[in-house]
């Protein structure tokens, strides 16, 4: 008898309907899977076999030919344990209505004794399941809550194949997972573990923090070691305007993808903040293996990429961000596919300015050879801090206002100003389709918005000069004062902004390093 189930592969962060059929028929004592399944998919006969004699069904002892279409596209993971077991029992006649199956994608991975494990990807499966029409989707109870979210689907959270054989046979009462996705997202957005009132002093780092997360801009933070750059960067999620829905979906899509979701999940309310360490690989940082799988540039997408220690990164995996940091997407090619995952993402790094840590410190000594602060800096590309607005230098607090009780701005207070930045920014950018913030502006459009006046003019031309600043500082420093112009609800860029934007750029002064 054949029997046909439904299952789905994830590629990127989209899924693609899997149709498993399988055959039984006379013949010899031999299972058969077809249509490109790797290693994890052609073990699961023998999980299927035990889980189906585990619990008293019948493993036919005849010839059976399970065929997985499209049969040119490579089915992975051992996800696809459930469609087929439920189609075993449906080819051997051990299930009431057959009929049934068509309204059905299941997915999941059976153990010995029937249990069923937890997926990768179950909120792209369910969003392909309902554009496809199918009735209702059968995953595992862990991922029950994150498939829940998809209007319009009816999601059942399965423990044991014994739930799914009853629900097809109408024999259990299981009901479909109902969630309130806009209220459990609203809920969550604003409960933070960490607050800018609880920094002591370090007021010119908050401000350019709040400079960053108002326009988009990507930032590096420099100075000795203890004066709190990484403190600082893990509270800038706490002031970024809240994810809508629509980004609040695509993150979670990623995350689903990845594996990333925790258990009984929904969807992901607060915008990622990701801190791979330096030792992290190419294809770690922007996507990679057999079936690509997103990097951490694609996880923190609507969020935050920190890169702590910058000089300490392999060169070859800092340069592989170049492109996706231009284009807000990576493209992952292999052999037979290329996929394209989602990449718009604020980079925030920090280093020390030398080797010891100590150079430009206002009390310690640097002890570095001379030239090792220019060889450190070096370690950096051009292209790369060319990619970075603001050159933030960051210096030690001193003890009165580290031992000063008073609270500093609240986080909340600082965030409702860079909503109001962006409200701003979204307005200029309306009929510019994928533009949303004064950094990813192009020079034509720079020389449009970004206009100054004499004083204005005089005063940069004045600071190119005498600081020695190189040409690649020009366009970012009108980039940030458009960006300060716009926190001060200032319609022209005037020369006090322009004055701000211009303490910025630390790195580009020639003479920094010594």
């Amino acid at each position: 008898m054949l029997v046909k189930t439904f299952g789905s592969a994830v590629y990127g962060v989209d899924a693609i309907t899997i149709t498993i059929e399988v055959n039984i028929s006379n013949g010899d004592l031999k299972y058969y899977i077809v249509g490109l399944p790797d290693n994890a998919v052609k073990e699961s006969l023998q999980r299927i076999e035990s889980a189906i004699k585990t619990n008293n069904y019948k493993m036919p002892r005849t010839k059976i030919v399970v065929n997985m279409a499209p049969a040119d596209i490579k089915k992975s993971g051992s996800a696809f344990d459930l469609p087929i077991a439920i189609g075993v029992l449906g080819a051997s006649e051990q299930l009431n209505n057959v009929e049934q199956l068509k309204d059905y994608i299941m997915m999941g991975e059976l153990s010995l004794d029937g249990t069923i494990q937890p997926i990768k990807g179950a909120l792209p499966i369910a969003i392909q399941a309902r554009k496809e029409g199918f009735k209702g989707l059968i995953v595992p109870l862990a991922n029950a809550r994150e498939s829940g979210m998809v209007n319009n689907l009816k999601v059942y959270g399965v423990t044991h194949i014994n739930e799914v054989v009853n629900l097809l046979n109408n024999e259990n009462s299981l009901q479909p997972i109902s969630i309130n996705t806009r209220e459990d997202f609203f809920n969550n957005q604003y409960e933070f573990e960490f607050d800018f009132n609880d920094v002591k002093g370090q007021e010119n780092i908050k401000r350019a923090l709040e400079i960053a997360a108002a326009g988009g801009h990507n930032a590096i933070l420099i100075g000795p070691p203890g004066a709190g750059k990484t403190m600082l960067a893990k509270r800038l999620p706490t002031i970024l305007p809240p994810l809508s829905l629509y980004e609040a979906l695509e993150t979670t899509k990623i995350h689903s993808v990845a594996g990333k979701l925790p258990e009984n999940s929904s969807l992901i309310s607060k915008r990622p903040f990701r801190s791979p360490h330096h030792t992290v690989s190419d294809a770690a940082l922007v996507g990679g293996g057999g079936i690509p799988q997103p990097g951490e540039i694609s996880l923190a997408h609507n969020g935050v990429l920190f890169l702590d220690e910058l000089p300490e990164f392999k060169r070859t995996v800092l340069e592989v961000m170049r492109q996706p940091m231009e284009e807000r997407k990576v493209t992952i090619s292999r052999a037979k596919v290329a996929i394209d995952f989602p990449a718009n993402f604020m980079l925030i790094a920090s280093m020390n300015p030398c080797p010891c840590g100590f150079y430009n410190h206002p009390e310690k000594e640097c002890t570095c050879p001379p030239g090792s602060v220019q060889k450190y800096l070096n370690k950096i590309s051009g292209p790369l801090l060319d990619r970075i607005d603001l050159h933030v230098e960051v210096t030690p607090v001193a003890f009165s206002e580290l031992s000063n009780t008073k609270k500093g701005e609240a986080s909340s207070v600082i965030r409702e100003r860079v909503i109001k930045a962006r409200e701003l920014q979204t307005e200029r950018f309306k009929q510019t389709e994928g533009l949303y913030a004064n950094a990813q502006m192009s020079s034509k459009l720079l020389r449009e918005v970004c206009v100054i006046n004499t004083v204005g003019e005089a005063l940069l031309k004045k600071a190119m000069e005498k600081l020695n600043l190189s040409a690649r500082a020009y366009d970012r420093i009108l980039k940030v004062s458009r960006t300060i112009a716009d926190l001060a609800n200032s319609v022209d860029i005037k020369p006090e902004h322009l004055a701000e934007a211009i303490q910025y750029r630390s790195l580009d002064r020639e003479g920094w390093a010594g």
